[in-house]
């Protein structure tokens, strides 16, 4: 039994789920030195006894509570004044008396509130949610499992007796049903209420990993309008990640007890034959590898094409300077947001990956992105929370597998290196990218160092 609250800005604007300003206070940001005023619980070794229980409480515990609120609803309002759109503020607001509290406060400065309940009267559920996501937060850092485990089923049980189920019809509220089984919905209006529900309706908490390489080497590599095949190169680089990828993904499973042969292994790519031909070799594997058949399965996305570069096609960094010298000006301030002549900005693209960015989350299974480096950076930023003024700057190496873990508390990242042959930026061959330096920006920062060229030359 959880409530939460979804606050928004009546007056803002949401293009697109993956480019919101939001903030997430998360359960154990109380806890965290310096995410509190300096009367707060700053580096505090352990939290009173009662600290978590809904019955009664100890002055001193009730007292250490209020200045965390206070020390939270601070954050949120400074989030609001710098121009942050939508706050998640998860905390147990188990009462009426303190959902209506909240609600009051924030909608009275003209703040959208939306409550968002999680009930489970699964025990199978429950246990697995304690087991795989509980103990695993910092409340139960250095307990033993089984000890961890009865402790916070002893909270739940705590909850049972006090919690006050959201009955309010006043306020709009969600309510989750055993992690999505049912979802009821009341008072829920405008734009973003309805995105928020149509989220929360593809979200799940299974545990799974996400990797992403980029496309093998094309014949053509400085052409976004040349839809080329896979140099020979190219080929030779799928067939490596293939191996990599197996092989990585097999050690990854069996540290969690797990056979590959138990879960499917999902890849995506874009309908440009380069990134999906580099996904080509997954489909022969159970002809070609003595193994165990795997389960794998490759879709094409034509939402994850690279960004289109426009007039810009094929240039080098130096040709853009010579021949569009304001353009170039305006895109080195700002290459999130600037659109080059017929092209698309990073924001554009952002845009057209949101029902993409819905599929991942909808995605149980383990997933292999294969990918431009324009469309990853943009989906890593989107789960690993970058600001969108970074997504441009996020060096994406041909010949690195990036592997991801979304956790409830934090997402896990790592790059592993399995190339080193051509079309890796890193080798020499990066003067070959340059007249493609709008995909590859990250990559050849040169663009951005070089002294400026006479345009009269």
């Amino acid at each position: 039994m959880h409530s939460w609250s979804t606050c928004s800005r009546q007056d803002a604007r949401f293009p697109c789920l993956g480019t919101l300003s939001t903030l997430d206070w998360r359960e154990d940001n109380r806890r965290i030195p310096g995410r509190l005023p300096p009367e707060g619980p700053r580096g505090a070794q352990k939290l009173p006894p009662d600290y978590f229980t809904l019955g009664e409480k100890s002055p001193e515990t009730l007292a250490l509570r209020e200045r965390i609120s206070e020390g939270c609803e601070q954050l949120i309002w400074d989030f609001f004044n710098t121009g942050g759109q939508v706050v998640i503020y998860d905390a147990n607001n188990g009462t009426r008396e303190r959902r209506q509290a909240i609600a009051e406060k924030f909608d009275k400065e003209g703040i959208h509130v939306i409550m968002l309940e999680s009930l489970c009267d699964n025990e199978e559920i429950i246990m697995a949610n304690i087991r795989s996501v509980k103990i695993s937060s910092p409340d139960y850092r250095g307990w033993d499992p089984e000890k961890a485990v009865a402790d916070y089923y002893g909270r739940i049980k705590d909850h049972e007796i006090h919690y006050e189920p959201v009955e309010e019809t006043t306020w709009p509220f969600i309510r989750i049903m055993n992690v999505g089984e049912k979802i009821m919905v009341n008072n829920v209006h405008g734009y973003l209420q309805s995105r928020v529900v149509f989220f929360l309706m593809n979200i799940h908490n299974q545990f799974r990993t996400i990797y992403f390489a980029r496309s093998g080497q094309s014949l053509i590599e400085h052409s976004y309008k040349a839809d080329s095949d896979l140099s020979p190169a190219g080929w030779e680089y799928a067939e490596c990640l293939k191996q990599f990828v197996l092989e990585r993904r097999a050690k990854s499973l069996e540290q969690r007890g797990i056979e590959p042969t138990e879960r499917r292994l999902v890849i995506w790519s874009s309908a440009r034959r380069r990134s999906h031909h580099t996904a080509w070799p997954f489909l022969t594997i159970n002809q070609t590898d003595p193994s165990p058949p795997a389960k794998v399965k490759v879709i094409e996305r034509p939402q994850m094409s690279e960004i289109n570069p426009g007039v810009w096609d094929g240039l080098t960094p130096d040709q853009v300077r010579k021949f569009y010298p304001d353009e170039w000006e305006r895109f080195v301030k700002d290459p999130y947001a600037y659109r080059a002549p017929r092209a698309e900005s990073y924001h554009d693209l952002c845009v057209r990956l949101e029902p993409t960015l819905i599929e991942l989350e909808r995605e149980k299974e383990d997933l292999l992105i294969i990918g431009h480096a324009s469309v990853i950076r943009c989906i890593l930023a989107y789960l690993i929370g970058l600001p969108a003024s970074e997504i441009p700057a996020i060096e994406v190496a041909r010949g690195d597998l990036i592997e991801v873990v979304p956790t409830s508390y934090g997402v896990y990242s790592q790059a592993h290196h399995f190339w080193d042959g051509p079309g890796r930026s890193d080798t020499g061959e990066a003067g070959k990218d340059e007249h493609n330096f709008y995909e590859n920006y990250a990559e050849d920062t040169r663009g951005k160092r070089r002294p400026e060229v006479d345009p009269t030359v």
